[in-house]
C-alpha cells in the first residue's frame, strides 16, 4: 500500500474518532429536547461541511447539538410547536451571521464592550442552574418538569447513579482518548443497568426498517418564536470566540486572523440556520473534539470532513436512532447532573479569569438582577408576546452594562496607585 493511502486511511479513522468522541452530547441534546437524535446527526454532519466551505477549511473542529439552547427549544417546542422553534431558531442563526458582519466591519473588540464578562458569565450561569431542577427530575425517574413518574424512584436513583458516577470516573480517571469520552462511557453503563432492571422497551428497534429518511421538519416563522430565541443567541456567540481561541492553542495558529473571527462566527450561524431547515438543533463548535485535537494532534481539517461523513450516513440508518430514543429518561438525568452543573461553572470561571470584581456595585447589580431574573423564572410580556429564562435575562445584561455608568476611580484609590507604582519602581532598582 502507498505512503498516500496510508496517510488516506488514517484521516478517515482520525475522522471516525472524532465522531466518537463527539457522539454523546450530539444526540443527547435533541433527546432532551424531543427532538429527532438521527435529523440531529445529519444536520451536526452538514453543518460542519458548511463551516468548513466557510472558513475555506482551515480550523480543525467539528460542529454538533448546542446544549446551550435546551431550556429554550423545549420551552418553544410546548408553546409554539417544533416547527416554529426551527424558524425561531434560523433567524438566531442569522443572528450570528449579522454579528460576524459587524465583527468584519468593526473589528472583534465590539463584542467585548457589548458583551463583557461580567454580562456573559451570569448568562451563562442560567443556563446551567436554570436547568438543573431537569437533570434531577430526571435522575428521581420524572418527566424533566417533575409532573409524571416514568420509573420507581428506587430503580431510578440506581440507573441515575451509575451513570453519573461513571460519567465522574471517565472525566478524572480515564486515560488518553477515553478521557474525552465521560457522557458516551456513563451512557453506556447507565444504559446496560437499565437494560438489566428491564426499563428499556425494544419493541420500536426491532419494528423500524435498518435504513431510512430522517424525519425532517420543516421550519414555520412565527414572531413571538423568534423574538424569544433570539436572545439566546447572545452566550454561544460569545463562547464562540473562547472556542476558536483554544483551537488556535492547540494548534498554534492565529484563526482570529485566518481565516478571521468573522468567517468562523459566519460559519457557525449558517451551520445552525441549515440545521433548523431540517428540523435539527443549533449547532456549535464542540471542546470534546478540541481536547481530542490536542491529545491525537490531529490538526488536519480534512480530518473533520470525514466526521461529517460518518455522522451524515449514520444518520440514515433507522434502526440506530430509534434505538437512541430508547434510553430511559434515569440515564440521561444522571449524566446532566454533571453537565448542566458544568455549564454553570464555566460562567463562573469566565468571571474569575476575567477578575470580575463583585466588590464593585455595578458589577454586583449586573450580576445579581441577572441570576435571580434568569433562576427566578422572570417573565416579561402577556400571552404568546413574552421574554424569561435566557432570552429575558440576556437582555438585561447587555441593558444594564450599557445604561450603568462605569465606575470612576477616586482620589484615594489613585494616590494608593500611585504609591503602588512607586513601591515597584523602588524594588527595581
Amino acid at each position: 500500500m502507498s505512503d498516500s493511502k496510508i496517510t488516506d486511511l488514517r484521516t478517515i479513522l482520525a475522522g471516525s474518532q472524532m465522531l466518537f468522541v463527539a457522539f454523546g452530547a450530539l444526540v443527547l441534546m435533541p433527546l432532551l429536547t424531543g427532538l429527532n437524535p438521527s435529523v440531529a446527526l445529519f444536520t451536526a454532519g452538514m453543518g460542519t461541511l458548511l463551516f468548513h466551505w466557510v472558513t475555506k477549511n482551515t480550523v480543525p473542529v467539528f460542529l454538533a447539538s448546542s446544549f446551550v439552547f435546551i431550556a429554550p427549544i423545549t420551552y418553544s417546542t410546548q408553546t409554539w410547536g417544533v416547527s416554529a422553534t426551527m424558524g425561531a431558531l434560523f433567524a438566531a442563526g442569522v443572528v450570528y451571521m449579522l454579528l460576524a458582519v459587524m465583527v468584519k466591519v468593526k473589528g472583534s473588540g465590539f463584542m467585548h464592550r457589548i458583551m463583557p464578562p461580567v454580562v456573559t458569565g451570569p448568562v451563562i450561569m442560567v443556563i446551567g442552574l436554570g436547568l438543573a431542577p431537569i437533570a434531577v427530575n430526571m435522575a428521581m425517574g420524572k418527566t424533566g418538569d417533575g409532573a409524571i413518574e416514568l420509573f420507581p424512584y428506587k430503580d431510578a436513583m440506581i440507573v441515575s447513579m451509575a451513570a453519573l458516577l461513571t460519567t465522574l470516573l471517565v472525566a478524572t480517571m480515564a486515560k488518553g482518548i477515553f478521557r474525552l469520552v465521560p457522557i458516551l462511557a456513563g451512557v453506556l453503563v447507565g444504559y446496560l443497568v437499565a437494560n438489566t432492571m428491564g426499563m428499556v422497551d425494544m419493541t420500536k428497534v426491532s419494528e423500524a426498517p435498518v435504513f431510512a429518511i430522517p424525519e425532517f421538519v420543516m421550519p414555520e416563522f412565527h414572531l413571538a418564536a423568534i423574538l424569544f430565541m433570539l436572545p439566546v443567541a447572545i452566550a454561544p456567540a460569545i463562547e464562540h470566540v473562547g472556542d476558536v481561541l483554544a483551537i488556535g492553542n492547540v494548534t498554534g495558529k492565529d484563526y482570529l486572523k485566518k481565516p478571521g473571527l468573522h468567517r468562523t462566527l459566519f460559519g457557525d450561524g449558517i451551520a445552525t440556520s441549515a440545521a433548523s431547515l431540517f428540523g435539527g438543533p443549533p449547532n456549535t463548535t464542540y471542546s470534546e473534539v478540541t481536547g481530542a485535537v490536542m491529545l491525537t494532534k490531529a490538526f488536519n481539517p480534512k480530518i473533520m470532513l470525514w466526521a461529517s461523513a460518518f455522522a451524515i450516513l449514520l444518520a440514515f440508518v433507522s434502526k440506530f436512532g430509534v434505538l437512541l430514543q430508547t434510553i430511559p429518561a434515569p440515564v440521561m438525568g444522571g449524566i446532566l447532573i454533571l453537565l448542566f452543573g458544568s455549564i454553570a461553572s464555566v460562567g463562573l470561571n469566565t468571571l474569575i479569569k476575567a477578575r470580575v470584581d463583585l466588590g464593585e456595585q455595578r458589577n454586583l447589580v449586573i450580576v445579581s438582577t441577572t441570576l435571580v431574573f434568569g433562576i427566578g423564572g422572570m417573565a416579561v410580556g402577556s400571552g404568546d408576546l413574552n421574554l424569561q429564562g435566557v432570552s429575558l435575562c440576556g437582555l438585561i445584561a447587555i441593558a444594564l452594562n450599557l445604561v450603568l455608568p462605569m465606575p470612576k476611580a477616586s482620589s484615594d484609590d489613585l494616590h494608593e496607585e500611585e504609591a503602588v507604582v512607586k513601591d515597584m519602581v523602588d524594588h527595581s532598582r
